[in-house]
């Protein structure tokens, strides 16, 4: 009795642990799917900073904002030289190179926070990771002093046997 159990609970346990790798590659393709969209996402808005135009679309009745990836691209716009529209345009264009440039200038300082961030993160790390050193250094130098301990106990009681 005890000989047929095991052998339907062996060949369930790995039928389990097989549907259980299953899920996990199922719920890691999702992930995987969704790092790609925000990559894409990312790079659009990258793009649309250095480019120097706003990386969503308003539609007509709200001000909702549309990822990248779902805005219709429309084909580039003509331009059209007319005189006079230039000094009305000058303004707007100081504003949009304003604009770009202090764009510019804000995705400058956010790597450099970023950057003095991840060094401060990174030696962090290491002062833990040297801590950590140190305790199990001190832990393991113990536990070899018990075991030299040990075999010197039974060394010593072994040659005092032979002498008795």
């Amino acid at each position: 009795m005890r000989r047929s159990s095991l052998r339907w609970t062996i060949p369930t346990i790995l039928v389990l642990q097989l549907g259980l790798l299953w899920i996990q590659g199922a719920q890691l393709h999702r992930q995987n799917q969704v790092l790609e969209d925000l990559r894409e996402d990312i790079q659009g808005l990258t793009e649309s900073i250095e480019e120097g135009r706003s990386s969503t679309s308003y539609d007509d009745e709200g001000a909702a904002a549309v990822p990248v990836r779902f805005q219709a691209h429309p084909e580039p716009k003509k331009k059209v030289a007319v005189l006079g529209i230039e000094e009305e345009q000058d303004p707007a264009a100081k504003e949009l190179q304003a604009s770009k440039d202090s764009a510019q200038k804000a995705v400058k300082e956010a790597r450099e926070v970023q950057s003095k961030l991840s060094l401060e993160e990174n030696a962090r790390k290491v002062d833990e990771a040297r801590k950590v050193q140190t305790a199990t250094s001190s832990w393991q130098l113990w536990s070899w002093g018990a075991i030299a301990l040990v075999v010197l106990a039974l060394v010593t009681r072994s040659v005092i046997r032979r002498r008795a």
